[in-house]
């Protein structure tokens, strides 16, 4: 699985930032700002740099219009489509612009219908979609979960190995109904047969095993 580590302009985790060797590192606008803290050099810069301040140079960039209907982040996640990356960990993607947050939130669903396993991360929570399969915690994790329906109803929801279990369940966009559930020292999941949830959980635990339906 070939992994693209995307950095935006929000509150920036560098814990949370952990590419390994050939993982392919994007720098969305002013998250480049990010990396040059660090010292990272990014493979490529994306964006219309309106929060930067000025297009970069010395590294690869796609410069974008300002006026334009895709969001930054969401050009940089096809950027790494296009580049061969099936997996996609989204930092700087929260805090700011509330708004901004919330297109994350829906470019996370958008990546999931297109098949692409992606994660938006920051110290506190990490956050995927769901569509039409099942994600699996270990033992070890700890804290809070909670699932939200996305777009329309989720049917088919199985919740097990937490506080709160759901059986063939359907969640609306309209009522929270899974929010703040529990990890209680076993395996977990959380499965849904028809729609699209958005599973967020403690950022301190392990990523899910995601298995999708046949």
């Amino acid at each position: 699985m070939s992994c693209a580590w995307i950095v935006g302009a929000g509150d920036f985790s560098p814990t949370r930032f952990q590419p390994k060797s050939g993982d392919v590192v994007i720098a969305v606008d002013g998250g480049l700002r990010y990396l040059e803290q660090i010292g990272v050099k990014p493979d490529l810069a994306v964006g219309d740099f309106d929060s930067l301040g000025y297009v970069p140079q010395g590294v690869k960039v796609v410069r974008h219009s300002p006026i334009k209907d895709q969001t930054d982040m969401f050009l940089a996640a096809q950027e790494a489509i296009a580049s061969g990356c099936d997996e996609l960990m989204l930092l700087g993607a929260t805090g700011g612009r509330l708004a901004h947050t919330l297109a994350n939130l829906q470019l996370l669903s958008f990546l999931e219908e297109q098949g692409i396993s992606a994660f938006l991360t920051d110290d506190n929570l990490t956050a995927t979609a769901l569509q039409s399969g099942t994600l699996t915690f270990d033992e070890a994790s700890r804290g809070y979960l909670s699932v939200f329906a996305h777009g329309a109803n989720a049917t088919g929801v199985y919740l097990t190995g937490l506080k709160y279990p759901l059986v063939d369940a359907a969640l609306t966009p309209d009522f929270p109904l899974g929010v703040s559930n529990e990890f209680i020292g076993v395996p977990a999941s959380v499965t849904v047969q028809k729609g699209t949830v958005l599973v967020l959980w403690d950022s301190r635990n392990s990523k899910p095993k995601r298995e999708k339906k046949q």
